[in-house]
């Protein structure tokens, strides 16, 4: 399941990402968003998760959460492929 994880402080590196939703369970993708002129983090991401019931768990145990004092929002990222 890929989920969608906004409102990151821009400091934030793709390892303290993917730590942060370690502990829910196996992730096998995490990327930040990226600004291709300056390389900077656009303050956002994804983080993909194989486990449906991880990755709910992780959504629900996550959104909201503070990191870095500011509160992010997790959600099941939609799917644009049509």
């Amino acid at each position: 399941m890929k989920i969608l994880v906004r409102n990151l402080e821009r400091s934030i590196t793709e390892q303290e990402l993917f730590d942060l939703f370690k502990p829910f369970g196996q992730v096998s993708d995490c990327t930040l968003v990226k600004d291709q002129a300056t390389g900077k983090s656009k303050g956002f991401g994804f983080v993909e998760m194989p486990n449906g019931r991880e990755a709910v768990k992780a959504i629900k145990g996550l959104n909201t959460y503070r990191v870095k004092g500011i509160g992010i929002r997790v959600k099941m990222a939609e799917d644009t492929e049509k």
